[in-house]
């Protein structure tokens, strides 16, 4: 009998290390970004002008030093402490007034997340998806056409851009994360002590569901509404949207389209690791974080990245796109606007951050998550009107809580991991 546990222990021990080095290679594969269906390529220079986006753009080494040099100059004057600590502690004040401004008329929906981030949905209503945007022309859904082609800003975006960063016309995707505040189903907008309650209750918002996703920061719900309409036809899933914003949760509860049934808004400060979330944790199968990281100080986003993977169950996915270094927005700023170092102050008192993609692999990482996708997208957008070329960078990765290892059966995963 010994013989033969072990001959079963090397078998499976054999299929756990294959199993592994799949999973690698596919970790491999994915870093690569694929040219999606669509997609533009700029094949001739002299053509730069005929369409408004060009995709999976190679920037030359003179590109890549004037990018660097424009950076090194704007960053040159620092803002005083005193005001970046009052940007710090007066953030939800500053977005609040953002949104009190311009409503829920800044940004267009983000129609593009299913094609980007199909994650986002359990994997039979992803096939069902792609079968209807196939065989259907007038899906609202979503477009044929890729990410980069859908300018996610409205004219009053448009507007806010030139103000804030000078001359120039530019569609900015995802220029803000994305933000959505809502009052807690406990009534307090602060969220306190509703971790004790709902500890004492069997339910809470979302308890019956098979399928549980986040959008962190969803401002004033332009990834909500598109992901909503999904899901009301998607029986077992329930979206949770947060933000610290009270007046863009506000705008998302307010929505025509809200529906309790099938989505929980709350006001949630997500630097505050005392604050509890309405639900348990390990409980999401996916966290959608899109151009909100950015908006934190990088003092404060590993912790809010730790936290947020105690949130998924193993296997839960974490879908993450944001502004990478030296795109045209972090470029636009004058001097007196960095507050460290990639770290901006907008004119409204919102901040941005510019990433690079190693620095994502880092904090994810440490935060327990497997790489599935970290790739940095590079897009040329111009303004054909005015003849003016832009170098838009962001970081799209995919990050994968890992799946806990079984004593009784090592076939169930490839590894064991410790969480924080």
């Amino acid at each position: 009998m010994g013989s033969l546990n072990k001959m079963n222990f090397i078998t499976r021990l054999s299929a756990l290390r294959l199993r592994k080095s799949k999973m690698q290679q596919r970790h491999q594969s994915s870093r690569r970004p694929a040219v999606p269906l669509g997609s533009r390529i700029l094949t001739d220079p002299s053509k730069v002008f005929e369409h408004n986006m060009w995709d999976h753009m190679q920037w030359s080494q003179e590109e890549e030093e004037n990018a660097k040099k424009k950076a090194a100059e704007n960053s040159l004057v620092k803002v005083q402490w005193e005001d970046q600590d009052k940007y710090e502690r007066e953030a939800s004040k500053y977005w609040n007034e953002f949104y009190k401004t311009h409503k829920n008329n800044f940004f267009k929906d983000r129609n593009w997340l299913f094609l980007e981030f199909p994650e986002i949905l359990p994997e039979k209503r992803r096939e069902e998806l792609q079968t209807e945007q196939r065989s259907s022309k007038h899906t609202k859904i979503n477009s044929t056409n890729s990410f980069s082609h859908k300018n996610e800003t409205s004219e009053e975006g448009e507007k806010y851009w030139k103000k804030n960063y000078g001359g120039g016309s530019a569609s900015v995707q995802g220029y803000v994360y994305n933000k959505n505040q809502a009052k807690s189903l406990t009534d307090n907008p602060q969220g306190k002590n509703c971790g004790e309650e709902l500890g004492r209750l069997e339910s809470f918002p979302g308890s019956d569901a098979t399928y549980r996703i986040l959008e962190v920061g969803c401002g004033a719900g332009n990834s909500v509404f598109p992901i909503l309409k999904v899901l009301c036809n998607t029986p077992g899933t329930f979206l949770y949207c947060c933000d610290f914003a009270s007046g863009a949760v506000e705008l998302v509860k307010s929505h025509s389209s809200y529906n309790s049934a099938w989505c929980s808004a709350f006001v949630h400060d997500v630097c505050d690791d005392a604050l509890p979330y309405p639900f348990p944790d390990e409980i999401l199968d996916v966290i959608l974080l899109v151009f909100v990281l950015s908006t934190i100080h990088p003092d404060r986003m590993q912790g809010v990245v730790n936290r947020l993977a105690k949130l998924l169950k193993p296997g839960g996915m974490l879908l993450f796109r944001d502004y990478g270094r030296y795109d045209t927005a972090q470029l636009r700023f004058k001097k007196g606007h960095c507050l460290s170092e990639n770290f901006y102050v907008r004119g409204d008192g919102t901040r941005v951050y510019f990433f690079t993609k190693d620095e994502v692999w880092n904090m994810f990482n440490l935060a327990g998550l497997t790489e599935v996708q970290n790739l940095v997208d590079r897009r040329l957008q111009v303004n054909r009107k005015k003849k003016v070329k832009m170098q838009r960078v962001w970081i799209q990765s995919k990050f994968q809580k890992p799946l806990l290892l079984s004593l009784n059966n090592p076939e169930e995963t490839t590894e064991r991991h410790h969480y924080r």
